[in-house]
């Protein structure tokens, strides 16, 4: 059986000392909800600093993860090259020896930087979306795969038109176009992001697409497009408008989970 390459080392011991995102988002959670994890009005009152908050410090706690695992993967890896009684000339010989797997190794964690950053801004959602007992059904295949079917993926089938559909995406360019594929028979339409630069043409063509631009509140108030697009709204409003009077209704006609 051939030896794994010196890269494949490299990142084998660099993934197993890396919490997965869930763990590194549920930590920071924990550090901003403390006594408050159980107030769900507390919650989705505050819900758009939290967002922003926890996804960016998940961020960051995830760099501190990576120089920590990174050195551990080059002390399992590179220490025993330079011999048991190796100097630091020995060592710095056995960078040299392996600059053009260190570059590949390091140019690998620089390209999962960013979908890092988006898996964050998901994670929180979903995490959050949990802790406040929303029923859904993740990655569901429908006509796409949007992020959340609410309530669930079979009530879907059986009555798309009483459904949300709830696709997050950290920062859009063209990609808000996705969302049209991913259930065309949904209730609403609702796309989080925390993009600050979506432009006005876009947003009418969401308006005809029946599509909501669901941002933090701070981007509602401050961005002067956002301010006056009647389909950008804030998480607490999405919350208000249209998910609460949803789970009524839901209950109401003894949806299941709420059977």
């Amino acid at each position: 059986m051939q030896e794994p390459s010196v890269v494949e080392q490299l990142k084998k011991n660099f993934h197993d000392n890396v919490p997965t995102g869930t763990e590194i988002v549920r930590v920071a959670l924990s550090e901003f909800l403390g006594k408050k994890l159980d107030n769900s009005k507390w919650i989705k009152a505050n819900f758009s600093e939290l967002v922003e908050k926890v996804q960016t410090t998940a961020y960051y706690k995830y760099l501190e993860y990576e120089a920590s695992a990174g050195a551990a993967a080059f002390r399992e890896v590179f220490l025993p090259m330079a011999g048991k009684n190796g100097t630091a000339v020995d060592l710095m010989e056995v960078f040299e020896n392996h600059f053009y797997d260190l570059d590949r190794f390091f140019l690998g964690l620089t390209q999962g930087r960013r979908p890092r950053a988006g898996g964050a801004f998901e994670y929180v959602i979903r995490e959050m979306f949990q802790t406040l007992e929303y029923p859904f059904t993740a990655q569901a295949v429908i006509n796409g795969k949007p992020d959340f079917l609410l309530p669930s993926a079979d009530y879907y089938k059986r009555n798309a038109m009483d459904c949300i559909i709830f696709t997050i995406k950290r920062t859009l360019r063209e990609r808000w176009r996705q969302i049209v594929t991913e259930g065309t028979r949904g209730h609403g339409f609702f796309l989080a992001t925390i993009d600050e630069a979506v432009g006005r043409n876009d947003l009418d063509a969401m308006m005809q697409s029946r599509i909501y631009l669901v941002v933090p509140k701070r981007l509602k108030v401050s961005n002067e497009t956002y301010a006056t697009a009647l389909n950008v709204i804030s998480f607490e409003d999405f919350f208000k408008l249209h998910l609460d009077p949803s789970m009524e209704r839901w209950k109401a006609k003894k949806v299941p989970p709420f059977v």
